[in-house]
């Protein structure tokens, strides 16, 4: 199978390396790649880990029969656009993705009238970049798969040899299931990261509390340090969703505050009703593992 990958960093680039290095790489015939800036590919070039790096988009996909679009949400929205209007020599592609959400790519590749299977591998890192890529990223991770309504067999067939090549557990889900699932964990995470350091580092006494932070303040904050398209992307083409949990959550917090200032004179009142809270969170964690 002839493979192109649109977008070379850490997750294109996990796949490339996956591919080129695990046991189904005689499974693929060839792998190609484009990326705007092409920095991505001519590092994954000059490493092996790819067998060409395109000039331009259309040079990357020609005689593709796998298409990985590995952009943020908002970029692949275009990406789809742009290969509706490029000729196909041969026969149609498959054309899948690996962005965080999938209502709205399910609705525009349906659209289009394209042979598309969104995708999400469920692994990553706060870190960017093919230089950050690892051949290991989707082991044993959930990755989603949301076949459009003109997904072929062959469709399917294809993007169980890339999740297979990649050694990641495929997951069906409906796009709009996905979406409500993910703003929970994921995207609704990243809001939350991105809103403790925009609180803390407005205060007066920020600085001292910056060198004062330790492991707990890099676990909260870790999702705040990735990339910043990436993540406005998510949010952008997820917001019904995002909005949703933001308000659930937003309940939660006037509840932990109304418990913080209800007894202020008795410390150990205050001590027993958040210590509920913090035991029941437990249990939630410890029941879904």
């Amino acid at each position: 199978m002839r493979l192109a990958i649109v977008g070379l960093g850490l997750i294109g680039g996990s796949i490339a390396r996956a591919v080129h290095d695990g046991p189904g790489r005689a499974r693929f015939e060839s792998i190609s790649a484009w990326s705007p800036s092409g920095r991505g590919p001519r590092a994954a070039l000059a490493d092996g880990a790819i067998d060409r790096a395109a000039p331009s988009l259309a040079g990357a996909i020609d005689r593709a029969e796998l298409i990985v679009l590995a952009a943020d949400p908002l970029a692949c929205l275009g990406l789809l656009d742009e290969l509706a209007q490029l000729p196909v020599a041969d026969e149609r592609p498959t054309i899948t993705d690996v962005a965080s959400t999938k209502a709205l790519l399910l609705g525009r590749a349906d659209q289009l009238g394209l042979n598309y299977v969104g995708g999400h591998p469920l692994a990553g890192l706060e870190t960017t970049g093919y230089e950050n890529s690892r051949a290991d990223l989707f082991v044993g991770r959930p990755w989603v798969i949301c076949p459009g309504a003109l997904a072929r067999p062959v469709d399917l067939e294809r993007v169980d040899e890339l999740l297979a090549a990649c050694r990641a557990e495929r997951h069906w889900l409906g796009a709009a299931e996905h979406d409500r699932a993910v703003a929970a964990i994921s995207h609704l995470p990243l809001v939350v990261a991105a809103a403790l350091v925009e609180s803390v580092s407005a205060a007066e006494d920020w600085s001292l509390a910056e060198e004062l932070a330790a492991g707990g303040w890099l676990s909260a904050t870790r999702l705040a340090r990735g990339d910043a398209t990436m993540g406005a992307g998510i949010a952008a083409t997820n917001a019904p969703e995002l909005a949703r949990r933001l308000r659930s959550l937003h309940i939660q917090l006037g509840d932990w505050l109304a418990d913080l200032e209800a007894t202020p004179a008795d410390p150990a009142a205050t001590a027993d009703r958040i210590r509920t809270r913090l035991s029941a969170a437990k249990r939630a964690l410890e029941a879904a593992q």
